[in-house]
């Protein structure tokens, strides 16, 4: 039997590594970006064409490369990095495994020219899948550019798996913007399709977080620094109002790399602990200092994951600095006591009738004595008080036939609860509890609906309607708004324009990612932050589009719905509760909100019952 095991060829194997360490075309613009970093460019392009997927273009004014270094750089496993495999404890840098550029070889067509600063002329070398085709003197500027075209293209199975251009722009969006928020001191710049998304000069962190994010940032943050033995943090939060539905805006970087780590993440939100609102988490952008040594970043192809030696000291550490600069900078409610008057501070109008308090006292006074006026005044004021309580029993029923005829009047929640809402017995049909549900008495016990699911259900079945008409009235704005976002939500506002303007939205691009609003659907919820809303509404859609995989409108709709959903406290007059009632029982589905909450629930008489035995 002929032997069976062999080594794999070099190109077969890149193309293995490829997989772990390229997944998309983000995945190329990190490594790339990462690599410019660590060449020393103080201005680093990225010029993409159709999300990566046909241009990926990467233009740095670092040190370049040699002839040489050039074809090293494709081989795998080879960097300028490591030497030993202690060095890999001492990292201190961005890319050093040495697969990147063999994998982006492997799987693209690559062009790398390069010219160091001491050469007179640079360097151009073409490959195609591992091959290299040819290498030659060019004509070029101090630094690299390396451009990758035609991602996968001998990797069809691979290519078939991406996503749409909008969802592969915005994995880019995300990685570009890992590495500009280390790096404020070097200038970026992102072109897609010919249009500039970011341009971002050289700045303090703060503007540079500003100039990524919008302008509504700047009243956003408050800073966070400590120093340890151990750690030393530094970077910002939001404020606590300001936090999202989601985990957006939450960043974490050690030694200048971008991290994933739940388990900081949580102390995070432990630092805000009873200052945010439920299923809300804060904004943060944290920057760790620590000895290369106590940690360990080779533990995934991406290295976003991070191993640390004292990570429950340093989870303590993260915790107290937030609640640190949270009290510094008096977010935390205080009372005031300058916003109330105690005493009446003006002047009596005669001050000649000023007379100096007097205090009478009964030296005689018996407490355990009671005189005869007294014992009538009690026994009056006592025979009043009876009188009200009897007036609870004038609306209970006399008999039971009586009552017989009171349970078969709310019998059915459908019909007879609604007919009688209808013929305004909304009063005594329905009542209202803490702002949040509404509850009947029904022949089987108690239906309670829960107000806020039930609204959503109602909204989001009439937002599909209203998409579907395309006729929506707008009601427009006395005084136009404009409103920032950052560039991700720009793109997406613009994808989702035509569906917002078939909702009533009259919403028009100003540039530099802001939007000007001349009207808004005429039932949006009165004096609402329209930059607010519509930024929760954008997270809304972000969050859906990965966990349920809905078209646009339904989506769309889905998330308009909940932010335009009464919001639970809200007290309702009999005629508002009347209406929820009228069209929740239209509805096609009345009993499940769109987000799979349950509206109606029945309390039934056994399970009171059992809470009386």
């Amino acid at each position: 039997m002929p032997d069976i095991i062999q080594l794999l060829p070099d190109a077969v194997a890149n193309q293995i590594a490829a997989g772990e360490v390229i997944q998309r075309p983000a995945s190329v613009i990190k490594e790339l970006m990462e690599n410019a970093v660590d060449a020393g460019a103080t201005n680093i392009k990225v010029i993409i064409k159709d999300a990566g997927k046909t241009l990926i273009q990467i233009v740095d004014n670092g040190c370049g490369m040699s002839e040489t270094d050039m074809r090293m750089s494709v081989e795998r496993h080879a960097t300028s990095k490591i030497r030993a495999a202690n060095d890999l404890f001492a990292i201190r840098t961005m890319g050093f495994r040495g697969e990147a550029m063999a994998s982006i070889a492997a799987i693209a067509h690559l062009e790398i020219k390069s010219k160091r600063n001491e050469d007179e002329i640079g360097s151009a070398l073409t490959i195609e899948g591992s091959t290299v085709i040819s290498q030659e003197p060019c004509a070029c500027s101090n630094g690299t550019i390396m451009s990758v075209k035609n991602l996968f293209y001998n990797v069809p199975a691979r290519r078939k798996f991406l996503k749409k251009d909008s969802i592969e722009f915005r994995h880019i969006s995300e990685e570009f913007q890992r590495v500009a928020l280390v790096y404020h001191d070097i200038d970026f710049c992102l072109v897609h399709n010919g249009k500039t998304i970011f341009q971002l000069p050289k700045s303090s962190l703060k503007l540079r977080i500003i100039n990524v994010f919008g302008k509504s940032y700047s009243e956003r943050l408050i800073p966070v620094e400590t120093e340890t033995s151990l750690i030393n943090i530094k970077g910002f939060i939001a404020k606590p109002e300001y936090a999202r539905k989601q985990r957006g805006e939450q960043f974490f970087f050690v030694n200048g790399r971008f991290i994933k780590h739940p388990y900081f993440n949580h102390a995070v939100e432990n630092g805000f602990s009873e200052l945010l609102p439920e299923e809300a988490y804060p904004s943060f952008f944290l920057y760790f200092e620590v000895p290369p040594e106590q940690i360990d970043i080779n533990i995934h192809p991406t290295k976003t994951e991070v191993n640390f030696q004292d990570r429950k000291a340093i989870y303590s550490i993260i915790v107290s600095a937030i609640k640190q600069s949270i009290g510094k900078h008096n977010i935390t409610p205080s009372i005031d006591f300058d916003q109330e008057q105690s005493m009446n501070m003006f002047p009596p109008k005669d001050i000649s009738e000023i007379r100096p308090p007097q205090i009478t006292i009964d030296p005689d006074y018996n407490p355990f004595k009671t005189s005869g006026q007294q014992k009538a005044i009690d026994k009056t004021h006592f025979k009043q008080d009876l009188s009200n309580w009897e007036m609870l029993y004038d609306l209970a029923p006399k008999n039971n036939h009586e009552r017989d005829n009171r349970q078969e009047e709310f019998f059915s929640p459908q019909e007879t609860v609604e007919s009688s809402l209808s013929q305004g017995k909304s009063a005594f049909g329905y009542i209202q509890i803490a702002g949040k549900y509404l509850i009947s008495n029904i022949k089987s016990g108690l239906m309670v609906i829960n107000q806020n699911a039930a609204h959503e259900r109602i909204l989001y079945e009439k937002l599909l309607i209203d998409l579907e008409d395309k006729n929506i009235s707008s009601q427009q704005q006395l005084f136009p708004q404009n409103v920032h976002f950052s560039s991700d939500d720009c793109e997406l506002i613009k994808e989702l324009k035509p569906q917002l303007v078939s909702l009533g939205f009259d919403i028009e691009p100003l540039g530099n990612n802001t939007f000007v609003v001349n009207g808004t659907p005429a039932n949006m919820p009165e004096n609402e932050n329209i930059n607010h809303f519509l930024e929760a509404v954008l997270e809304n859609f972000k969050k859906n589009q990965i966990e349920l995989q809905n078209n646009q409108k339904v989506n769309l709709a889905l998330s308009l719905a909940k932010n335009m959903a009464l919001k639970p406290g809200k007290i309702l007059q009999n005629e508002e509760i009347v209406s929820i009632i009228d069209r929740l029982f239209a509805c096609q589905v009345p009993d499940t909100s769109p987000s799979g909450k349950r509206i109606i629930y029945i309390l039934s008489l056994q399970e009171i019952d059992k809470k009386f035995n």
